[in-house]
């Protein structure tokens, strides 16, 4: 449960999208929620829709796509 706990607390504050400030803890709920691709994490979120147009989150929200697969 602590560790759970500890995790959710650093997704939170892990920045994923840092144009737009958008938590690694965002892009797992959007996942859950039922984003299965990219083009739907970034509907959901708004991630890589900032200034560097999703070149700095993209990979990364790719691999917690590829990450959500394999649990």
């Amino acid at each position: 449960m602590e560790q759970n706990l500890n995790q959710e607390i650093l997704d939170k504050l892990t920045k994923v999208c840092l144009c737009k400030s958008i938590s690694k803890l965002t892009i797992k709920k959007a996942i859950d929620g039922g984003a299965k691709t990219l083009k739907e994490v970034q509907a959901k979120t708004g991630a890589g829709s900032g200034s560097c147009c999703g070149r700095r989150c993209t990979p990364k929200i790719e691999a917690l796509l590829e990450e959500a697969k394999n649990i």
